[in-house]
């Protein structure tokens, strides 16, 4: 957790602990409140029964203080949405096919991979596609997961400061082979990827263009 993979890791990652530390509180004081009527309103405590007309304070209490916590809960939840359905403009547009039990992976001169390469610190654009039937295209170390449905073009977008290698998985059940659907996203530094980008360009027979300005290498040092 909190390792900046994406921009959206470690806005989910403290997103996810504050949730769980209130659903903590929460759990905690109810138990407390459980254990101390058990043990306060026990019969050996109150052997007659007393009726109970109620508590307006008590009431407004504890449905605006739960209302409360839910509606923060919501807000932190949408924030985290609008932040990972906007594209930034100029994102490097990929489109991506899922098929049993592959992703292809083509750039915009046709390149087709099976292997996701990106430059560090590029908004990619994915748009997502599915050649058979539902997958879902999930990089866990981006806390980022879509779908990929027949009939439908998804979007998902990322970018990633760190060159490294990170899985793909597909997180929909989609067939006995289901589990072949690992690959990796592969980062690299600007120029690297240009190299890269050229060479395949020419091994597939495609017309070279630049995905994006060079910018000097080793700005971006690799991660062990």
């Amino acid at each position: 957790m909190f390792k900046g993979a994406s921009p959206f890791a470690d806005v989910v990652d403290t997103q996810f602990l504050i949730i769980v530390g209130l659903s903590l509180v929460v759990f905690l004081g109810l138990m407390s409140a459980m254990i101390l009527f058990v043990v306060k309103y026990s019969r050996k405590r109150n052997p007659h029964p007393t009726n109970i007309t109620g508590n307006l304070t008590l009431e407004v209490l504890w449905t605006v203080i739960p209302l409360g916590l839910f509606m923060y809960m919501f807000y932190l939840g949408w924030e985290g949405y609008l932040l990972i359905s906007t594209v930034p403009e100029g994102a490097l547009p990929i489109k991506v096919t899922a098929r049993m039990w592959a992703w292809t992976f083509e750039y915009p001169d046709g390149v087709q991979t099976d292997t996701l390469r990106v430059p560090v610190n590029a908004p990619m654009k994915l748009t997502l596609h599915s050649a058979d039937v539902n997958h879902s295209l999930y990089i866990p170390a981006f806390r980022v997961k879509k779908d990929v449905i027949p009939n439908r073009e998804n979007v998902l977008w990322f970018k990633t400061p760190q060159v490294k290698s990170y899985d793909i998985a597909c997180a929909e059940y989609c067939g006995l082979r289901h589990s072949y659907m690992y690959t990796k996203v592969v980062a690299m530094d600007s120029t690297a990827f240009e190299d890269w980008y050229k060479a395949v360009s020419l091994k597939q027979g495609k017309t070279y263009r630049p995905m994006l300005a060079v910018v000097p290498a080793n700005t971006v040092q690799p991660q062990p």
